[in-house]
């Protein structure tokens, strides 16, 4: 399914539709690390923007007093002793059960207020995600590092898979049973989101996007991305994805490259052969070669692979279909 077919964005200023949402059993899951500062507040929030939903907040081994804040606070609170958001993200998927689930940070830079709009974009229109796109970044809310890598990554993943998405990288989502529950969620740290929108790409899902403010961190609390080290992991995770899921045109491009090189080196010895009937550089010429060679390999390797990573993305499709559509 193209994506501009299933590709919904909504503005933040447009009027959110005042409903019960059928019914519909929401859980907020809230990961946090060291947020004793801001967590009461996220909790408060929430639990007034959606007096029905359940609130849970997920510490990740904090030192300092966030599950005990948390808890005055009205949320219930788990553990998940290994650091690293991915895997508190993992434990969250694999021990809540709801129709609709909820995905903010813990830290009270996301705007409560807009959950009901998200929640109803995503129940009325039937998505399997919903996207909290942060339109206030400044250097107040956000570091310049942190921005141009966020407009680095979403540019990538937008040119090389074929996405629309305007803010990969936000901490605020609003998610279907049936994602939830078949999202493999193999990464560890903050490269959850690239995964979260590579599975979402891959499997043709729909998702929608509304604009949201994002304010900045209150005092005493510190953001836990590092620029440099998480970026380059990020980057690297979505390398990897993309050796997974596009692997013809991976390897077809180290294939090229190989092949690339070869012909270059090659051609200097090609028109000296031509002009004298000699070879005088044959270590060049046995160079070019073992080039050419490696590259029909790699290439040859790509399109085995392609056929491996389609019978894997209909695996993820079957599991996917099992699970019935929030309503």
């Amino acid at each position: 399914m193209p994506q501009d077919k299933v590709h919904r964005l909504a503005d933040r200023d447009t009027p959110a539709v005042q409903a019960p949402f059928g019914g519909a059993r929401i859980a907020v899951v809230v990961p946090c690390l060291n947020e004793a500062a801001a967590i009461a507040a996220v909790v408060r929030d929430f639990k007034a923007a959606l007096p029905s939903a359940d609130v849970y907040v997920f510490d990740n081994a904090s030192t300092d007093d966030t599950g005990a804040v948390a808890a005055a606070a009205g949320a219930m609170v788990r553990r998940e002793p290994r650091p690293g958001k991915g895997h508190v993200v993992r434990r969250m998927f694999a021990d809540i059960d709801a129709d609709v689930f909820i995905m903010v940070d813990g830290d009270d830079t996301y705007d409560a207020a807009v959950a009901p709009q998200m929640v109803q974009m995503l129940l009325t229109e039937r998505l399997d995600m919903v996207i909290g796109l942060r339109d206030d970044l400044s250097e107040e809310t956000s570091r310049a590092g942190h921005e141009f890598g966020n407009i680095l990554i979403t540019g990538f993943l937008n040119r090389f898979f074929g996405a629309r998405f305007g803010d990969t990288l936000s901490g605020y989502r609003v998610m279907s049973r049936r994602f939830v529950k078949t999202f493999p969620c193999l990464s560890d740290g903050f490269e959850i989101e690239t995964e979260m929108a590579v599975h979402i790409v891959t499997l043709s899902l729909p998702f929608g996007e509304v604009r949201t403010s994002y304010k900045a961190r209150p005092e005493g609390s510190a953001s836990k991305l590092r620029t440099f080290r998480d970026g380059s992991r990020i980057l690297r995770t979505m390398l990897n994805l993309l050796r997974q899921e596009k692997p013809a045109f991976f390897f077809g491009c180290i294939g090229a490259a190989m092949a690339l090189l070869a012909v270059v080196l090659a051609w200097p010895l090609a028109v000296t052969y031509l002009h004298t009937g000699l070879v005088p550089r044959l270590p060049t010429a046995v160079l070019c070669t073992g080039l050419m060679i490696m590259a029909l390999l790699t290439f040859c390797c790509g399109v085995i692979l392609d056929s491996t990573a389609r019978g894997r993305l209909e695996t993820r499709r079957l599991a996917y279909l099992n699970w019935r559509a929030s309503e």
